[in-house]
């Protein structure tokens, strides 16, 4: 069985408050559910910094099962490394 590949998604400010906000939680229940600070969720929402990594890639999963369209106002990064707004296809830079 070949493992399905997941796009890269970078997550913006918007797309971390709308997902939260999808699910019915709060930033602390939110937190509580990824093991991390409240304060985190906020700085994240509030843009002062971005989910990266295994954190970005755990909410991406979240988002899947909880029938998010996350892609909406994410970024996704190309083959070729570099990004595109993934409502119109147009790369951002």
């Amino acid at each position: 069985m070949e493992k399905k590949r997941r796009k890269r998604v970078y997550w913006d400010s918007d797309g971390v408050r709308a997902l939260r906000n999808h699910l019915g939680m709060t930033q602390q229940e939110l937190a509580d559910e990824l093991g991390m600070r409240q304060q985190t969720i906020s700085e994240w929402e509030t843009g002062m910094y971005s989910p990266r990594g295994g954190t970005a890639t755990l909410l991406s999963i979240i988002a899947e099962r909880g029938n998010f369209a996350y892609g909406a106002s994410a970024r996704v990064k190309s083959t070729r490394g570099r990004y595109s707004d993934s409502k119109s296809g147009h790369k951002a830079c």
